[in-house]
């Protein structure tokens, strides 16, 4: 490719990156933005941050989101691997394929109609059972990990329908048993796409506004919600600063999860160049 060619691919990045990052950039200045003083001119401060603390409002609806987002997630997890790596592995069962479509559903369908298909599922349990007694926080964490196990068994689904089979084979034919290895093979190998699952499955739960509007009661506003009904009112300043310690939040365990990730692929690779002169020397 010619010079101009790689010239005109580095102005389109730079522009595509600005489009997206330039919002989250103004919400992290401005929530350093003060009071203006005398001089008329606000400067850099932490008055908003302090602001932040001292709404109990939004510190309770921040902590309901987070309790929300770790109960569901790995509840998700669970769900989402077991069906992702058994949809991958058993391919001779009726249905199988209907399953894997029915998996795109609650990812592209509406939330407001995911959302109106929980109300009524609740509503229609607690007129025939009593259970649950009306909405809150199990009701959000039943749709979130609902939701959530869906992304995570078409992420686990494919990660697993890529990977080398001969390993699992080795390991059966070297007489472990089936549950052996699936703790001891596939799950190892399928680690980082049950991890990104996760991970989905936590963002997702943490700043649903849709679904949490239709399940939660009165007891039970989320911070998404808190938020969402805030802008309506008016520009809250303080909500760059929510904004800004959520993309803090999520740039660390994004870092940290990506520097595992790269640590055990090296430690693994390291491993099997050690044991690789052991095997000739023997």
């Amino acid at each position: 490719m010619s010079v101009r060619g790689h010239r005109w691919r580095g102005v389109v990045l730079a522009l595509g990156f600005a489009f997206l990052y330039t919002p989250i950039a103004w919400i992290v200045l401005f929530s350093f933005g003060g009071d203006a003083g005398e001089s008329g001119h606000p400067g850099l401060s932490l008055h908003w941050y302090r602001a932040l603390l001292e709404n109990e409002d939004l510190k309770d609806a921040a902590r309901r989101s987070l309790l929300l987002a770790l109960l569901s997630s790995p509840l998700a997890t669970v769900i989402g691997a077991s069906a992702g790596i058994a949809l991958a592995r058993l391919e001779r069962f009726p249905g199988r394929s209907a399953l894997i479509a029915l998996l795109a559903i609650p990812i592209f369908a509406p939330e407001v109609l995911l959302g109106f298909a929980f109300l009524m599922l609740f509503a229609t349990l607690e007129a025939l059972t009593g259970w649950p007694q009306g909405k809150g926080l199990l009701t959000l964490v039943i749709a979130h990990a609902t939701l959530g196990a869906s992304i995570v068994a078409s992420v686990v689904y494919a990660r697993v329908a890529d990977l080398d089979r001969s390993l699992e084979a080795a390991a059966r034919d070297l007489g472990a048993r089936p549950l052996r290895v699936l703790a001891t093979v596939t799950l190892p190998l399928a680690a980082p796409g049950i991890l990104s699952g996760w991970l989905l499955a936590l963002t997702l739960s943490f700043d649903d506004v849709v679904t949490s509007s239709f399940l939660a009661g009165p007891e039970n506003t989320t911070l998404p919600m808190a938020v969402f009904s805030s802008v309506r009112v008016g520009l809250n300043p303080e909500i760059n600063a929510i904004g800004t310690l959520m993309v803090s939040t999520i740039a660390l365990v994004v870092g940290i999860t990506f520097a595992a990730l790269r640590f055990g692929a090296r430690s693994r690779s390291g491993a099997g160049a050690g044991a690789a002169p052991a095997r000739r020397g023997s």
